[in-house]
């Protein structure tokens, strides 16, 4: 997301039955949102808030994401207490 906040404006257009709002590449890129980006539409007092939708990740996103290099192997930072090593 972009570090320092910024203003825009637009028109809302009919879009079939409804309407929409284009955002500029600008906008788009200090968002992270793209095409087909899953968002969160929050209406209250007036104003239209949109947010990108995050959703937890699931084992395979985490098992993809595992380095055994940066993560790999076991370390204590102290000695054995008791029955932990056997």
């Amino acid at each position: 997301m972009a570090a320092t906040p910024f203003h825009t404006s637009s028109i809302i257009k009919p879009w079939g039955n409804g309407l929409g709002l284009r955002l500029t590449k600008a906008v788009a890129q200090a968002s992270g949102v793209a095409a087909d980006t899953p968002v969160r539409v929050t209406v209250a007092r007036g104003r239209i808030t949109i947010e990108a939708e995050t959703r937890p990740l699931s084992l395979k996103d985490m098992l993809q994401a595992f380095d055994p290099s940066r993560h790999g192997g076991e370390a204590m930072a102290f000695k054995p207490l008791g029955a932990e090593i056997l």
